[in-house]
């Protein structure tokens, strides 16, 4: 059986996280977040959790050797045997380099591997009003948009009722700082793919199930 490898590109708000999550659910892979196993490890007070800390703590990030190494623990463990689909990693060329260092360990026995770069291509402008009209739930975490996917009672959560917010950095002026930065930093992973013969395209553009069926496409 052919282990997949799958990585997901493409800025902020382009909706991602919702297709990971539903494509984990899909394939019966692990969806590894980097962001919930890196709380985590610090949650369950590991060398590594300990270790990043002490850099959080600080207000520093980070250092890229030491998320290299918790994310080789997460994908060297059993469930990810088949594949495992990454979110939030790499973010930059130095990460996309440790990934593929990573990957060569973990499949040492393995030549059997499907390895490939997924990108969500949506216009940016579509992506600011995205996340400005974006409304949260505080008490369950549902996402919603008054746009494209409201809630049945304007302004409350359809699963427990409570009143939905819009957090602090949902604002037109962070919503184009955050585009700064991944366009500096993470928009050059996109060539870096495409040179290696690993990138698939597809237009995130469209309803969630319209951009699901794309997905669908591209991973056979």
């Amino acid at each position: 059986m052919t282990k997949k490898e799958l990585i997901f590109l493409g800025p902020p708000a382009c909706g991602k996280g919702t297709q990971t999550n539903k494509l984990a659910e899909y394939l019966k892979f692990p969806h590894v977040d980097t962001g919930s196993l890196l709380r985590n490890e610090i949650k369950n007070n590991t060398e590594a959790g300990i270790e990043a800390k002490k850099f959080i703590d600080k207000g520093q990030l980070v250092p890229a050797d030491l998320v290299a190494k918790i994310i080789k623990n997460r994908l060297s463990k059993d469930d990810c045997k088949n594949g495992y689909i990454l979110d939030g990693y790499p973010r930059s060329l130095e990460q996309a380099e440790k990934l593929e260092i990573i990957n060569q360990e973990i499949n040492s026995d393995n030549n059997d591997v499907d390895f490939r770069a997924i990108y969500f291509d949506i216009d940016t402008n579509i992506l600011v009003e995205r996340i400005v009209n974006r409304r949260s739930c505080p008490v369950c975490g549902e996402i919603y948009n008054l746009e494209f996917k409201p809630p049945k009672k304007e302004g409350y959560c359809d699963k427990d009722g409570a009143e939905l917010v819009q957090r602090k950095d949902d604002t037109r002026e962070v919503a184009q700082a955050r585009f700064d930065t991944y366009n500096h930093e993470t928009a050059p992973l996109i060539d870096y793919y495409k040179q290696k013969g690993v990138l698939k395209t597809i237009d995130a553009n469209g309803s969630i199930d319209e951009v699901w069926e794309r997905l669908l496409e591209v991973i056979k």
